[in-house]
């Protein structure tokens, strides 16, 4: 029989999507587990149990200090070892909306995560376009997905974004599609260079993205659910049951 990859989802200090993450990748067919960041300091040893380790996204340490800082420099000071040989097993590693922007204070993802140019928390659905080269992106080449973000605006220096194009490590690129034009809403949500929404290091195996595909596994959760299920009836056909975000989770189980 085989064994079901497993997931490790940090959480504590205001990160909040652990369930929701959790619930994604069991649904996916892997076997997912919490664990509040002090454990894991605790019992570094325990890294070594798995395959797969998330972010989440959240409000870690209430951004007093910016974003993912504080949560990055504690992952920093206790584990950046464990972390750095976790990555380089053959593993895969996500971090979502807080977490994109812990990894990138951690030095694990390059560029960084500033404010959005609105000046404003944006909650709204996005359409993306897979860019890279990656485990996590494989098979999806366009996809909507909801953010909800204030400090969302990917920047790099020039020299880094000529190495992330020049690597396929540009994971995904905010473009007009079907939400936008549903909702009349700029392409673009919060001024990131290139339009970048998301990033890959170590091979494409380190995936950090703004957007939360955890947010969008179910159809039901579509701003226009109830449009694309009355156009379906209409054709006599069923709407799937799950989302767009599904894909991005069932691609890191069946790598394994």
């Amino acid at each position: 029989m085989k064994t079901k990859p497993k997931a490790l989802i940090l959480s504590g200090y205001g990160l909040n999507c652990e369930e929701e993450t959790k619930f994604a990748f069991d649904s996916a067919g892997g076997v997912a587990e919490i664990v509040h960041i002090n454990d894991l300091i605790e019992n570094k040893k325990l890294l070594k149990k798995f395959q797969i380790l998330a972010v989440p996204g959240g409000f870690s340490y209430g951004d007093d200090t910016g974003s993912g800082k504080a949560y990055a420099n504690k992952l920093k000071n206790h584990l950046l070892p464990e972390l750095i040989a976790f990555t380089e097993r053959d593993t895969l590693t996500i971090g979502i909306c807080n977490g994109f922007q812990i990894l990138t204070q951690l030095g694990l993802l390059p560029g960084a995560l500033i404010h959005n140019d609105s000046a404003r928390y944006i909650d709204r659905w996005v359409d993306l376009k897979a860019e890279g080269s990656s485990p996590w992106l494989s098979g999806i080449e366009k996809i909507s997905l909801p953010i909800a973000h204030g400090e969302g605006k990917y920047i790099a220096p020039d020299a880094t974004l000529k190495k992330l194009k020049d690597m396929s490590s540009i994971a995904w690129k905010y473009i007009k599609g079907e939400m936008c034009e549903y909702q009349n809403l700029p392409t673009n949500p919060n001024g990131a260079m290139d339009n970048i929404a998301g990033v890959l290091a170590g091979n494409g195996r380190i995936l950090g993205m703004m957007p939360h595909p955890e947010r969008a596994m179910f159809m039901t959760q579509l701003p226009n659910f109830h449009l694309k299920k009355d156009f379906m009836c209409r054709q006599n056909k069923k709407l799937a049951t799950y989302g767009q975000g599904f894909q991005i989770f069932k691609n890191a189980v069946d790598y394994f």
